[in-house]
C-alpha cells in the first residue's frame, strides 16, 4: 500500500476546523487564538505533515532554492567551492541543487533547463570546457534569473562573476620554471574558446617574454577533450628530437600534471632532472605524488562563498544591479616536480 503525505486538508479534518483557519495557523497568523494555533501544530507533528514547497513558492514566487552546476564535482576545487556555497547560502535561508556537466555542452544546457524549470532563484555556473555558445545561459538572463559565473566563464555574459587572476598564477608558475634554468617550456593548456586557458596561456607567455624567451608554438598545445588528449600530446612532445623536447611541462590544471607525471615515470624520465611538470588548483593527491607536484592554489572555499554574496546583491536589487568581476589570488605551492633555485 502506497504511502500518502499528510495534507492541511487532513489536519483539518482531525480539529473539525476549516482548511483556512489550518493555513492560518500554520503561518503564525495573528488572527489564530493560541490554543488553536497550539492543537494544528501537534496534529501537524502527530501527522508527520512536510508544508507543500511547491505551492508556497508559487505563492511567494521564490523557491529559497540555488542551482548549481560544475563540470566534475569529483574534482576537490570544484567539491570544495561548492561547500563554500552551501556554508554561505545555508545562513540566508537558501538549500542548492548540484548539476555536473561532466564537461559535456549538452549536459550544461539540459541542467541550465531542468534548473530553470525548478523555478531556483539564481544559478551558478562554471562552464564546461566544451562552451562556446552561451544562448542558454542568456536565456535565463532575459528572464530576469540571477546568474553568477564561477571559474570558467565567458566575457560574452554580462553576469556576475568570481575569477582567480589565471594571469598572475600562469606567470608566476612559468616564471618559477625559468628560475630553475627551465628554457624549454611547454603550455599543456585546453581548447581556444576555453577562458581559463587563454588566461593562464597570456601568463604563460607573458613571463616567457618577460625573460627574454622566444615562445616556440610547438610547444603550445590546445586540448580540445581534457582526459586523453593531453597524454597523447605530451607523447607528441616527448617524440620531437632531442632539441626540441620540452624541458618543463605546465599544465592547464592538476587533473592533467597528475596523469602526466605518471606517464614520464613509465618512460623512466626523471622529474624533474629531465622534465619539470607544474599543476594549477592544488588537488590533494598533489601532494602525495611522487614526486610531490609543485602547483598553483586557488582559493576555492572562498570563490564559494562569493558566488553567493554576489547573487544576494543580485537579488537584492536586480534592476539596479552592475554585474563585477570578483578576482582572488592564488599561490604557487613549490614541491618536488621542480627543480630548485
Amino acid at each position: 500500500m502506497r504511502n500518502t503525505q499528510a495534507t492541511i486538508r487532513d489536519i483539518a479534518i482531525k480539529l473539525n476546523i476549516s482548511i483556512s483557519t489550518v493555513s492560518r495557523a500554520l503561518r503564525g497568523a495573528p488572527d489564530v487564538n493560541q490554543e488553536t494555533k497550539k492543537a494544528v501544530l501537534e496534529m501537524a507533528e502527530k501527522l508527520n505533515y512536510e508544508p507543500n514547497r511547491v505551492a508556497q513558492s508559487l505563492r511567494i514566487k521564490r523557491t529559497n532554492t540555488l542551482g548549481i552546476i560544475v563540470p566534475e564535482i569529483s574534482l576537490h576545487f570544484f567539491s570544495s567551492a561548492i561547500s563554500g556555497m552551501q556554508e554561505e547560502a545555508a545562513q540566508h535561508g537558501y538549500s542548492i541543487m548540484i548539476c555536473q556537466s561532466l564537461e559535456s555542452f549538452e549536459t550544461e544546457k539540459q541542467n541550465v533547463h531542468m534548473l530553470a524549470a525548478n523555478r531556483v532563484d539564481g544559478l551558478l555556473i562554471s562552464m564546461s570546457s566544451e562552451t562556446k555558445d552561451v544562448a542558454h545561459i542568456q536565456s535565463l538572463i532575459n528572464k530576469n534569473i540571477p546568474v553568477v559565473l564561477f571559474d570558467r566563464v565567458s566575457d560574452a555574459l554580462p553576469v556576475a562573476k568570481v575569477v582567480v587572476d589565471d594571469h598572475d598564477g600562469a606567470f608566476k608558475a612559468t616564471e618559477h620554471l625559468i628560475q630553475t634554468g627551465c628554457r624549454r617550456i611547454a603550455y599543456i593548456g585546453g581548447p581556444l574558446t576555453f577562458y581559463i586557458s587563454n588566461q593562464r596561456k597570456r601568463g604563460y607567455l607573458d613571463a616567457l617574454l618577460h625573460h627574454n624567451i622566444i615562445p616556440d608554438e610547438q610547444l603550445i598545445v590546445h586540448c580540445h577533450e581534457l582526459h586523453t588528449e593531453p597524454l597523447e600530446q605530451v607523447k607528441r612532445l616527448l617524440s620531437l628530437p632531442k632539441t626540441q623536447q620540452p624541458d618543463a611541462l605546465f599544465c592547464l590544471n592538476d587533473p592533467i600534471a597528475v596523469p602526466v607525471l605518471q606517464l614520464l615515470k613509465e618512460k623512466n624520465i626523471r622529474v624533474p632532472e629531465e622534465i619539470s611538470v607544474v599543476g594549477f588548483t592544488n588537488e590533494p593527491v598533489s601532494a602525495f605524488i611522487e614526486p610531490s607536484l609543485t602547483t598553483v592554489s586557488q582559493p576555492s572555499h572562498e570563490m564559494g562563498k562569493k558566488a553567493i554574496e554576489l547573487f544576494l546583491e543580485q537579488s537584492h536589487d536586480l534592476d539596479n544591479f552592475t554585474p563585477v568581476t570578483a578576482t582572488m589570488k592564488t599561490t604557487l605551492l613549490v614541491r618536488n616536480s621542480t627543480r630548485k633555485v
